[in-house]
């Protein structure tokens, strides 16, 4: 039986109008799928459920609904009570190139999924991604970006939910881990257990930077950086890049347990931290050795073995 918070299954609904990327954009994330595999994806007809666990004990619901107007009227209107209810977070899905008639059209249909949710699941977090950000020149991006942001916060007052954030993304690069990352990051309890036991063992590492990352999905959990830069984006784009070199590696059936760099300036581990996380860890110091990273590393995996709790739980004897 789920005791607790931490087990409950959080539903998340993925909308947004007809080709806008939601099923490749959740296959990306959530399946591992290359992008490049995911061109002549096909259209989305019926509502594609799926169920997510993160981190062991997080089970996220998530419900891909299809963005076919004729369709997407009658989830609005006829099952607005079964989609909409108990909803924890909606990601809303905008394409950058619809522009005029049809980005009004679009602003109509998510006002009325705003109204919804404001009815059936009070309190709700959005977050919106504009996507397929690739196929604007990128010295219109800002502009375009500041132009949809303005409209879409304007359209979204009024209800009794929070728009959390809204990116500019697309599939092919890191933007779509940090929209993601920060969305994942929302649904997991206890956040502040976790940032503390990573600030903890930093200290303990002499570590300058430690990042943790979700095992699957190689999205980021929580970091910590000593000289508090907060460049969250360069976390996201370790995350891409990690995570297509593990691909690449499956694909030559190599099991890749541990990665090590080093250069003139510092040395990076990465590497299995808990049952589903990976940990990076950054140092400088020349004092610092990589044996004591390890030792420490293996220290810590000794002591969540010992306890049968969640993920939380262990990261909690860090403290």
């Amino acid at each position: 039986m789920l005791k607790n918070s931490e087990n409950q299954l959080k539903k998340l609904l993925l909308m947004g109008q007809q080709k806008a990327g939601k099923s490749s954009m959740h296959k990306v994330i959530f399946a591992c799928a290359p992008p490049k595999d995911l061109i002549s994806i096909g259209v989305t007809t019926n509502v594609s459920q799926i169920q997510v666990r993160f981190m062991g004990n997080l089970r996220i619901d998530l419900l891909d609904i299809p963005g076919q107007p004729k369709l997407l009227k009658e989830y609005l209107t006829d099952f607005k009570d079964t989609i909409f209810c108990n909803v924890e977070v909606l990601v809303y899905l905008f394409d950058v190139e619809m522009e005029g008639e049809q980005f009004n059209s679009e602003m109509i249909t998510f006002r009325s999924t705003l109204s919804n949710l404001s009815q059936y699941s009070p309190g709700s977090k959005v977050f919106v991604l504009i996507n397929k950000f690739d196929k604007i020149k990128e010295t219109e991006r800002k502009m375009v970006f500041e132009r949809k942001y303005k409209k879409i916060i304007q359209e979204a007052e009024g209800f009794n939910i929070e728009v959390k954030d809204v990116f500019a993304t697309c599939i092919w690069d890191e933007t779509l881990y940090k929209a993601w990352s920060q969305i994942v990051q929302n649904l997991l309890p206890d956040r502040d257990i976790i940032h503390n036991s990573l600030k903890s063992f930093c200290h303990q590492c002499n570590c300058d930077e430690v990042v943790l990352f979700e095992k699957q999905s190689y999205l980021v959990i929580d970091f910590v950086d000593v000289n508090e830069k907060k460049d969250i984006l360069k976390y996201e784009r370790i995350s891409n890049i990690i995570k297509q070199f593990k691909l690449s590696c499956k694909m030559a059936s190599i099991d890749i347990k541990k990665i090590m760099v080093k250069s003139q300036k510092f040395h990076v581990q990465i590497e299995e931290f808990t049952e589903n996380t990976f940990i990076l860890l950054l140092f400088t110091d020349e004092k610092v050795y990589p044996a004591a990273i390890e030792y420490n590393i293996q220290y810590a995996q000794k002591l969540f073995k010992s306890i049968n709790g969640s993920e939380t739980d262990k990261l909690k004897l860090l403290l």
